[in-house]
């Protein structure tokens, strides 16, 4: 028996395969579902979560205030999104906590339920402290700074960096209406020929010049 008819059997045993009456509208609704979840792949950008870019944070608005405020931070000569938001233990990990984040981010951006002042939660939070002893484990175990400051053991393993250092490197201001309209793509990184103005207001416009110019 060839590999296709023990599938086939297999398949019809556990009645995965509809009645013939019903094939053809399955097969179309799982073509339906399949092409609107390749759509929404391409939509969304989906394979730019794969790399380290950084414009792939801000494909949704609402990082704007995130990644403009470390665009003009020192990190961001050092690290990147990445360097700090994810694990780092092993490979897996690393992915498999880009892609829970990623989902919850998507699913409370799809529901609107996002809050005006963006915070890491407590897995996140976790994940961040690590990273900063990470790359700054030099620092943090100094034995110099162990014998001249006071309490340095405890302060460094009772609290989260950021309890001192709260502007890194986002800064102060970190809410959705500390950059108004500006959504992406950042100009900076824009495409030199991109329009801001929509071509159907740019023409209105345009019209409206030459109108008032024949008027005078």
């Amino acid at each position: 028996m060839g590999f296709w008819q023990t599938t086939k059997r297999t398949l019809f045993r556990w009645k995965l395969i509809p009645p013939h009456r019903w094939r053809r509208p399955a097969i179309m609704l799982v073509a339906a579902i399949v092409g609107l979840g390749i759509y929404v792949l391409k939509l969304s950008n989906a394979a730019s979560y794969l790399s380290d870019d950084p414009q792939a944070c801000v494909n949704c608005h609402l990082m704007t205030p995130q990644y403009i405020t470390w665009t003009h931070s020192s990190h961001r000569e050092v690290a990147h999104c990445n360097d700090c938001h994810v694990p780092h233990d092993n490979v897996f990990n690393k992915y498999f906590f880009k892609a829970k984040d990623g989902l919850y981010h998507a699913s409370i951006f799809t529901l609107r339920k996002e809050p005006e002042v963006i915070r890491a939660l407590a897995p996140s939070q976790a994940v961040i402290q690590s990273n900063c002893i990470r790359c700054h484990q030099d620092q943090v175990t100094d034995a110099r700074m162990t014998a001249t400051i006071a309490n340095h053991k405890e302060m460094r393993t009772d609290r989260t960096c950021w309890e001192c250092h709260r502007d890194v490197p986002h800064g102060k201001i970190k809410s959705l209406s500390s950059v108004g309209y500006q959504i992406e793509p950042i100009k900076e990184y824009a495409p030199k020929d991109m329009e801001v103005i929509p071509a159907w207001l740019k023409s209105s416009m345009q019209k409206q010049n030459t109108q008032n110019e024949s008027n005078d």
